[in-house]
């Protein structure tokens, strides 16, 4: 039915042009509350559903690290939640640490739970491992579909392909009973396209299962598995190996603007080393710091022996912090090695994803079998 040329004639904030409470107001505000907008009239849920607004307000959005948190009940696992981490807020703002979605478990499958594997552009995928499962979903505006013509494979990473606009996913075939000698190499898998995994040779990609996310910089996929780090080429899909700074042992990667960075750390002693890439094309690194933990300190502060952490570096104002986990705590810890701040949660931790929240609407998304919104699994 054709809408009344008064109601078009009419503005969105009386006073305003559209002009300004669009692209001014509206395209700043967060996403649950351009969710909520629709719902005061048809004029409002038109402008901030049209395409351009939606690109341009993911444009604007932060880019947040990404946390983990679960839920449990007693000692069981109730759901995962996705926790943006704002980390010019400090941990310790209780404020700043809720989740953008609840993913619930499965109570038939007992000793299982949604893991965050990778993101790109407000896009995650999630799975669950025994056996491995993926799911694709936006947390933004709670669409989820299972992946199941990937059951076996592992994710390696994801990416936008730019000539074809599609986003696609790096794979590895695990081995089974029944197929010990899988295809060496990794698999490319096209969201929506309805057609099976690609075989792409590489030798190394039984290597890459080990690292502990991919970071996509400068249009390629990045691993660093201790002396071995690779990059794909999300344009040619072709692989290349990168010299590494570091030597045997656990590393994680760091974007930071434009540069590339690896933390490497050790047990004895308790100490965090970050390199930064100071020439990409030259792979070129140079050693920056040498973090100490503050061992002590916690365990006169929460009275308790560290014999665990899990450690990762993130950008922060030009610089780096350490986020790390400790039993049931998420510490900040600074590159001089002081305590900053801390927030004590059952089953929170760091990961080295981060998030640019989209309401974009994808078009693959009502193509994959079992697709679903704002229901189960989201709670």
């Amino acid at each position: 039915m054709a809408e009344p040329a008064g109601e078009r004639a009419k503005p969105l904030l009386p006073g305003l042009p559209d002009e300004i409470s669009v692209w001014e107001i509206l395209l700043r505000l967060p996403p649950k509350c351009v969710l909520r907008c629709r719902a005061v009239c048809p004029v409002w849920r038109r402008a901030t559903s049209a395409r351009g607004f939606l690109l341009a307000h993911h444009a604007r959005q932060p880019v947040l690290h990404l946390l983990y948190g679960y839920d449990f009940v007693g000692d069981d696992i109730e759901s995962l939640s996705i926790v943006p981490f704002d980390h010019r807020a400090g941990v310790a703002a209780a404020d700043q640490l809720h989740s953008v979605a609840r993913l619930a478990h499965d109570s038939s499958r007992l000793h299982d739970c949604f893991l965050l594997e990778a993101c790109c552009d407000g896009l995650l995928i999630v799975s669950v491992q025994y056996p491995p499962k993926l799911s694709i979903c936006n947390p933004a505006t709670r669409q989820l579909a299972p992946l199941p013509q990937l059951d076996g494979f592992m994710l390696l990473g994801m990416y936008p392909h730019p000539p074809t606009g599609e986003y696609r996913l790096l794979l590895y075939l695990l081995p089974t009973d029944l197929a010990p000698e899988a295809h060496d190499g990794s698999y490319v898998f096209t969201l929506g396209s309805g057609q099976p995994p690609r075989h792409i040779a590489c030798p190394e990609a039984k290597e890459l299962r080990h690292s502990p996310e991919s970071i996509l910089f400068r249009g390629c996929l990045h691993w660093c598995i201790g002396n071995l780090m690779m990059a794909f080429d999300t344009i040619a899909e072709s692989f290349r190996q990168v010299r590494s700074p570091v030597g045997p042992g656990y590393s994680h990667l760091i974007e930071m603007g434009d540069t590339l960075g690896i933390s490497s750390h050790s047990e004895e002693p308790a100490s965090v080393n970050i390199w930064m890439m100071q020439d990409y094309e030259g792979e070129v690194w140079t050693f920056k710091y040498r973090v100490e933990l503050p061992i002590a300190e916690i365990k006169e502060q929460f009275g308790k022996s560290v014999d665990y952490w899990d450690v990762v570096a993130v950008p922060w104002d030009d610089d780096v912090l350490l986020l790390v986990k400790f039993d049931d705590c998420l510490l900040q810890v600074d590159i001089h090695g002081k305590l900053v701040a801390s927030f004590c949660r059952r089953g929170l931790g760091p990961t080295n994803l981060r998030i640019k929240q989209t309401l974009v609407q994808h078009a693959f998304f009502p193509t994959l079998e079992g697709y679903v919104v704002n229901s189960l699994p989201f709670v």
